[in-house]
């Protein structure tokens, strides 16, 4: 699974969290992971900017993806790009997708 890039999200906490960035058709292998998935934008200079639709953590990154209950809910938002950042441990999983969340309002969590 190539990836595009990086882009930094950040928490309520002000903490930096680098994720990988990825077109939404891209198939995953089971890995333990915060994902975000986007829709992307330009800003007035041109640069690509990433919106984040749904901020979710698991540890079967693919069978998640490819399952997600909220799927036709990101699609409908324009979902282009899903942001991957590999973390192992679930008690730190939860921690960075809570910050995350709270810092981005996203349409397909239920907030």
């Amino acid at each position: 699974m190539p990836s595009e890039g990086t882009a930094i999200f950040y928490g309520e906490s002000g903490d930096g969290y680098q994720f990988n960035i990825y077109k939404s058709d891209t198939n995953f292998r089971n890995i333990s992971a915060v994902y975000i998935f986007c829709k992307a934008t330009i800003d007035n200079d041109l640069n690509l900017m990433l919106a984040p639709l749904y901020i979710g953590e698991t540890d079967e990154l693919g069978d998640r993806i490819a399952k997600h209950e909220k799927l036709e809910c990101v699609i409908f938002e324009g979902c282009t790009h899903i942001c991957i950042k590999a973390v192992s441990g679930r008690k730190t999983r939860l921690e960075v997708e809570k910050d995350l969340r709270h810092n981005y309002p996203t349409p397909c969590n239920d907030q």
